[in-house]
């Protein structure tokens, strides 16, 4: 099985130890993953902000550089469901293009539906508070959206459960925005920085000495809050954790 690595921007520039921790690991259970270069921007921030148009070369340029794979796989929970949710309707829903896009998925999502990984991973002796972050919840399927009242479900605690010595742990009201959102934490300053506020209290009131998640975007408005406040309590994106000593 061929992989094509996808590292969103904002990843590859802030946080270029989670795409280290995702080829690693995927390297480690034995898959051919292949970084491939030229890539660029998703189109996300463009799309959001109202500019659609401006997002379509980049969808297309996506197209091309990761036609080719079985699966192209990110560390990006956002990037990821916005190629899926909008590169088919932001291309004309071009059957070929569709498909490509289909093929893209979240590592946490690869690794528990595709990989269906249960052998032991990683060693990270330490309470970690789980961040269910929106797009994962109720657009990726990562877990169960409390508003459905369905049996629960967490694909990223599954993994997590497969670290040695870890004890994982979720705040109270656990899939609830932590208000970073984008474009929303810059339009509703005051708005998201309180939600992340209160998210930021749940998350420590669990005693853990990390917080944890699929998406670094809602990890690092959680580290701005938690460092303004001068907050004692580490973030690490999952894929970091699942990858912990190997």
């Amino acid at each position: 099985m061929k992989i094509g690595l996808f590292i969103p921007c904002y990843v590859d520039a802030v946080f270029p130890e989670v795409g280290v921790a995702t080829y690693k690991l995927l390297k480690h259970l034995g898959y051919d993953v292949v970084y491939p270069q030229g890539q660029t921007c998703c189109g996300q921030p463009m799309a959001n902000a109202g500019f659609e148009k401006q997002a379509v070369p980049l969808a297309k340029k996506f197209e091309e550089l990761f036609q080719d794979f079985d699966y192209v796989v990110s560390p990006s929970v956002s990037c990821t469901a916005f190629i899926k949710l909008n590169y088919p309707r932001l291309l004309k829903g071009n059957a070929h293009e569709c498909q490509t896009a289909q093929k893209t998925m979240d590592v946490i999502e690869f690794l528990h539906d595709v990989a269906k990984v249960n052998q032991p991973l990683g060693h990270f002796p330490h309470r970690v508070s789980l961040h269910n972050s929106c797009h994962g919840v109720r657009e990726l399927g990562l877990s169960s959206p409390s508003e459905e009242h369905i049996d629960k479900f967490n694909k990223i605690k599954d993994l997590l459960q497969l670290v040695e010595e870890i004890e994982v742990v979720e705040p109270e009201r656990p899939d609830e925005c932590c208000g970073f959102g984008g474009m929303f934490s810059i339009e509703e300053i005051a708005v998201s920085a309180q939600m992340g506020i209160d998210k930021l209290k749940r998350h420590m009131d669990t005693g853990a000495a990390y917080i944890t998640g699929a998406d670094c975007s809602c990890l690092m408005h959680l580290a701005g809050i938690a460092s303004k406040q001068g907050k004692q309590i580490a973030f690490k994106h999952a894929v970091e954790i699942l990858a912990a000593g190997l």
